[in-house]
């Protein structure tokens, strides 16, 4: 009995890694328009066109936590229009706030961090502690 309840853990503590994961929209607006703004198309639309990240899978990492970023910049050519864009992505190495501005020799820079699966909903992380608590006392009930 011992051994099952072992294995169960070992499994379990192997699945959450993935379980508290954040999932962030990651595209350049350069490529692709939705980028600029995903909350005005619908959910299959985004669902299709708009690649989702699983920000950290396939990377160990125990002292970083991820979060969703997204960069707009002013592009300013000389003689032309400036132009904007966006860069949505996963992040790794935090800013003390959550939105800063830069102010470069060629560009303007307004650059947003995010705690939450696409920046627009629910946290996974506290559904998945509530899931792993959960499982924990089932499992000695």
């Amino acid at each position: 009995m011992l051994k099952v309840k072992v294995k169960f853990c070992a499994i379990f503590a192997l699945f959450f890694k993935y379980a508290v994961s954040i999932r962030c929209f990651e595209c350049n607006s350069m490529n692709n328009s939705m980028c600029l703004d995903p909350t005005i198309y619908d959910k299959e639309t985004i669902n299709n066109f708009l690649p989702i990240a699983e920000c950290g899978r396939g990377i160990y990492s125990a002292n970083n936590e991820f979060f969703c970023r997204k960069i707009i910049q002013t592009i300013l050519h000389k003689g032309y229009e400036p132009e904007v864009r966006v860069t949505r992505s996963c992040g790794w190495v935090r800013h003390h706030r959550d939105c800063y501005k830069a102010d470069n020799e060629d560009h303007l820079e307004t650059v947003c961090q995010c705690f939450d699966n696409e920046c627009n909903s629910a946290s996974v992380r506290k559904s998945a502690l509530a899931l792993v608590v959960g499982a924990t006392v089932m499992m000695y009930l």
